[in-house]
């Protein structure tokens, strides 16, 4: 390529290939192997190696991009959860915030279940998103609300097991692809993943609900166009 991006300087393919391969890795449940084998398929020999490096460095700048471009995009209703995630015999928690629509706010991952723990997710929260919510969702785990009070004393909140699902159905990507990868490695591999993945997935999450077919595939060209923009910039 002439005039290449500095990203890209060094790197012997082209960014057409490499965002192709990070897009692959992060849009859908595919292990570093998989990628290399359907780049295989179209004559692009790199190992799964080479794929692994290339998710890490370009998918964390592409990450940052979008993250920057919705920051101001994102709902005012948040839904809070934590799931457990074995590492090494070890129990870690992924916290996550999701809006009304089902897209990601963010993810932390922590060693602990408490309520030092979800400050630190609500600050996070806060500092990232810039404003307050108009409304906190959770379930019934107690260490949200001494949380909220200290954090967010104004905002309301509604404890309930049932109307978290939105959060803990957005857990669901993340449990496939530890299947996939047969575990994470180390609390540092899963914070890394996760905050990769959610602005990725929610660049490509289009909710079906109210929306005609025509008006679901544009969103998706759209979508698609942003992507290839953010990766050849």
């Amino acid at each position: 390529m002439t005039n290449r991006d500095p990203l890209y300087r060094r790197h012997r393919f082209p960014a057409e290939v490499i965002s192709h391969a990070v897009w692959l890795y992060f849009r859908f449940p595919l292990s570093l192997r998989m990628v290399g084998d359907m780049l295989a398929s179209r004559g692009i020999i790199v190992s799964h190696q080479t794929v692994r490096l290339w998710a890490e460095k370009f998918g964390r700048t592409f990450a940052s991009d979008i993250r920057r471009r919705s920051s101001s995009q994102l709902g005012d209703k948040w839904y809070l959860d934590e799931v457990v995630i074995s590492i090494r015999g070890k129990k870690h928690w992924l916290w996550r915030a999701v809006d009304q629509d089902g897209f990601v706010l963010d993810v932390l991952v922590q060693s602990r279940r408490n309520a030092k723990a979800a400050k630190r997710l609500m600050r996070k929260l806060l500092k990232r998103q810039g404003r307050v919510p108009r409304v906190m969702i959770t379930d019934k785990l107690r260490s949200y609300d001494a949380a909220k009070r200290e954090v967010m004393p104004g905002v309301e909140h509604r404890s309930h097991k049932g109307l978290n699902n939105r959060a803990e159905n957005s857990h669901q990507p993340v449990r496939r692809r530890e299947r996939i990868m047969k575990r994470f490695k180390s609390q540092r591999h899963l914070q890394r993943f996760v905050s990769i993945h959610a602005p990725i997935a929610n660049l490509f999450h289009i909710p079906r609900h109210d929306i005609t077919s025509n008006h679901h595939r544009e969103l998706r060209a759209a979508a698609m166009d942003l992507w290839k923009k953010i990766a050849q910039a």
